[in-house]
């Protein structure tokens, strides 16, 4: 048991819970706080870890390490009587490198897709045998958890660019899965965002190696800007192997390359030749989406990299049971499915709707859309709006805030104004029953955004049950 005690303010979040439940694996005294009580919080508390709703700074000591996110205002009570009793600090990028200090560190980032990629990876190293460490934010359905302290080498780790706090790490291999602009709300510009990228890659150890979906324009430029001679920070770039993957030609300047060439997909599963060099394996993934074999492959290249063969590492992929919250079936009724994704970017949105079309099979989709952030809302209302339009019908809720105020004029409404099939309706269980009330058997229902839009799954199973229950 280590001397140090640790409290973590807001520990119900999704990368603060898989922190706290790796420091407890390894047997470091912490406790919790969180301001509303959550299934992680229940999580932790069956685990022994002694955590609380609310905050109580009277029970902040001085000997305390206070472990906190970028979502963690200076005003909250915990970290105030923190900061007056003299304690120290850790942002929580800094306590998962910590809890990864002594392993292969692997981080996973990327605008969008590294949830996926990163729990894609967890499985298929440890169906490998290599036993990997993991913190990834959202539940891998494998371990049903999103966090494991493992025997072996490796710590693979979802890695946060929304506060920047990706650059706390050191990684010894590191995957970006695209570059495209998001969080603008904290970086002011996708200039400034594309620049997070380029220092993460600079933050790659000498020898290491940095993985890249090539099909992305933001990754095709930073190879460029990694290979042009002296722009990497103090050449450190010339010291690593660049890889990439790619349904797409390959851009020059890669050490590696795969080829994705698909090859078939029905509603249960997509398949694909994965060509590096003169090898040819054959890979198939038990769920639909072309955007999931673009995962896979990063996956593939990564274990290829840490000494497994082609064709067991396509063998493991072949068994990936996904990630919470991707395209979760939450339960279905008459032949009526109700499935809840994350996606929360207009990229995402779009994906999940060519995907929900595919396992439709003909049936219609409809979508209950929650936008997240405000400001995201403002960025992108237009590539929302046409992502959306590619259900059947969609219905938009009020939006799920988070960290952010509300900005003046910025509604649902400014996406709504701009579809063709799409309705505003702010109240989001309302909005749920509006849908089940609509669905016809055949017909998939999708509960989509990364704010609390997922318990309307709940909603419209209840609903759909009275339905078809008169």
């Amino acid at each position: 048991m280590s001397e140090k005690r640790y409290h973590f303010i807001g520990v119900g979040g999704a990368g603060m819970s898989v922190v706290a439940q790796l420091f407890f694996a390894r047997g470091w005294e912490l406790t919790g706080s969180d301001q509303n009580d959550s299934a992680n919080l229940n999580k932790l508390r069956k685990m022994g870890i002694n955590c609380w709703v609310g905050t109580r700074p009277q029970l902040i000591t001085a000997d305390m390490i206070i472990v906190y996110s970028s979502a963690i205002h200076p005003d909250n009570p915990e970290f105030a009587a923190a900061k007056a009793a003299g304690c120290k600090f850790m942002h929580r990028s800094q306590a998962l490198a910590l809890a990864a200090a002594d392993r292969k560190f692997v981080a996973v980032a990327g605008a969008h897709g590294k949830t996926t990629t990163s729990g894609m990876l967890a499985q298929t190293f440890s169906q490998l045998g290599a036993d990997p460490s993991f913190a990834v934010g959202g539940v891998v359905r494998h371990y049903q958890t999103g966090a494991h302290l493992g025997k072996g080498d490796y710590f693979i780790a979802e890695a946060d660019e929304s506060d920047a706090s990706f650059l706390n790490y050191r990684p010894q291999l590191a995957i970006i899965t695209n570059i495209e602009p998001d969080h603008l709300d904290n970086y002011g510009s996708p200039e400034k965002f594309e620049q997070a990228f380029f220092d993460f890659a600079n933050c790659i150890k000498p020898g290491g190696t940095l993985i890249v979906c090539t099909d992305d324009p933001g990754c095709c430029h930073l190879v460029e800007r990694l290979r042009t001679p002296g722009a990497a920070t103090a050449d450190k770039q010339n010291s690593i192997q660049i890889l990439g993957y790619g349904i797409e030609n390959p851009p020059a300047n890669l050490d590696q390359f795969c080829l994705v060439k698909p090859q078939g997909e029905d509603p249960g599963s997509v398949s694909a030749d994965f060509i590096v060099g003169e090898e040819n394996t054959a890979v198939r993934l038990p769920m639909p989406g072309r955007h999931n074999l673009l995962n896979a492959a990063a996956v593939f290249l990564a274990a290829q990299v840490a000494g497994f063969s082609a064709t067991d590492t396509a063998q493991a992929l072949g068994e990936f049971s996904g990630t919470s919250r991707r395209f979760e079936t939450r339960g279905e009724i008459e032949q009526i499915r109700v499935i809840d994704d994350y996606a929360h970017h207009p990229t995402e949105v779009e994906a999940l709707m060519r995907q929900a079309r595919e396992a439709a099979a003909g049936g219609k989709v409809l979508a209950l859309f929650q936008p997240h952030l405000f400001s995201r809302t403002r960025n992108f209302a237009s590539r929302f709006a046409s992502a959306l339009d590619l259900a059947d019908q969609v219905i938009v809720c009020d939006i799920y805030g988070a960290r952010e105020d509300p900005i003046p004029g910025v509604t649902s409404q400014i996406i709504t104004e701009k579809m063709q099939r799409g309705s505003y309706l702010g109240n989001r269980d309302e909005a749920a029953r509006v849908l089940a009330k609509a669905a016809q058997p055949g017909d998939l229902i999708l509960t989509v955004g990364a704010g609390d839009v997922t318990a309307a799954g709940a909603v419209i199973l209840q609903a759909l049950e009275q339905r078809f229950a008169q």
